[in-house]
C-alpha cells in the first residue's frame, strides 16, 4: 500500500526545539516565581532546565512531554494542588505567549511541505504541544496552509506515545495505517507510530541521534529536507 498521509511532530521536527522553548521556559519560570530564587531552582530542577545557561537539557522530560504533565509537578512544588485548573490555564497562557514569539523553523519547512503536497501527499501535525499553541505557531510562520489538521495533546485524543492522535487523523480523513507515516524526533513519536501501526520515520534534528532512533524507527533521516528523496526511493 502506498503512502498518502504524512503526519509531522512539531518541535524538533520542523521547529527548532531549543530556539523555541529554551528562552520561553526561562521566562515562564521567572513569571511564576517572581524573584524567589529557591522556587525558581525547584521548578528548573523538575523540568530539567539550566538556569545559568538558559537551556533545557536534552534529558528533560519536557522534550516530547506536555504542559499539562509539567503543570501537575510544578503546582505541587509551588504548594498548590496537583490538579489546580487555574494554574494549568495560567501555565498554558504563559507558554503560549512565550513560544509564539520564539517559534523558529528548521530550515525552510514551507518549501518542503509545498513539494510534498505537490507530490500528492496530505499533511498533518501530531504534537504534544497544545492545539491552540501549535496552530498559532504554524500560522505565524505561514505553515498552516499545508496541513489538513493540527492535533495537540488537548484535542481529545490523548497524547504520544499513545496512538490516539494518529488514529483520529486517519479516521477523520479516511486513511489506513499502511497509507500513513509519522515523522518525528523522539521515541514518543516512534512509539506512537508503532502503536498506531503506521510507518515511523525518525529525524535527527531534535536531541536524538540516528543510533538512538534506529531501533524504534522504520527509517531515520537527518532532517525533513531528506524526506522527499526517501519517499521517492521507497516508491
Amino acid at each position: 500500500m502506498q503512502l498518502r498521509a504524512l503526519l509531522f511532530d512539531k518541535d524538533g521536527t520542523f521547529l527548532d526545539f531549543a530556539k523555541t522553548w529554551d528562552a520561553a521556559t526561562g521566562s515562564v519560570i521567572a513569571a511564576l516565581t517572581e524573584g524567589d530564587e529557591a522556587a525558581a531552582r525547584r521548578l528548573a530542577e523538575i523540568v530539567g532546565y539550566d538556569l545559568e545557561a538558559s537551556i533545557l537539557m536534552p534529558t528533560s522530560a519536557f522534550v516530547g512531554g506536555s504542559v499539562s504533565e509539567l503543570a501537575e509537578l510544578w503546582a505541587v512544588a509551588l504548594g498548590l494542588p496537583a490538579d489546580d485548573a487555574s494554574f494549568l490555564n495560567r501555565l498554558r497562557e504563559l507558554f503560549h505567549e512565550a513560544t509564539l514569539h520564539a517559534a523558529t523553523p528548521i530550515g525552510e519547512p514551507g518549501r518542503i511541505f509545498a513539494a510534498l503536497r505537490s507530490d500528492g501527499y496530505q499533511l498533518g501535525v501530531i504534537t504534544n504541544d497544545s492545539e491552540i499553541g501549535a496552530k498559532a505557531q504554524c500560522e505565524r510562520l505561514g505553515l498552516s496552509q499545508w496541513f489538513e489538521a493540527i492535533i495537540g495533546y488537548d484535542s481529545g485524543h490523548g497524547r504520544k506515545p499513545e496512538a490516539g492522535q494518529i488514529v483520529a487523523f486517519m479516521e477523520r480523513f479516511g486513511y489506513q495505517p499502511g497509507e500513513t507515516a509519522l515523522i518525528g524526533d523522539t521515541l514518543h513519536d516512534m512509539h506512537a507510530a508503532r502503536a498506531a501501526g503506521v510507518l515511523g520515520i525518525g529525524v535527527e534534528s531534535g536531541f536524538m541521534s540516528a543510533e538512538q532512533l534506529a531501533p524504534h524507527a522504520d527509517y531515520v533521516i537527518s532532517d525533513i529536507s531528506q524526506l522527499q528523496g526517501l519517499l521517492q526511493t521507497m516508491n
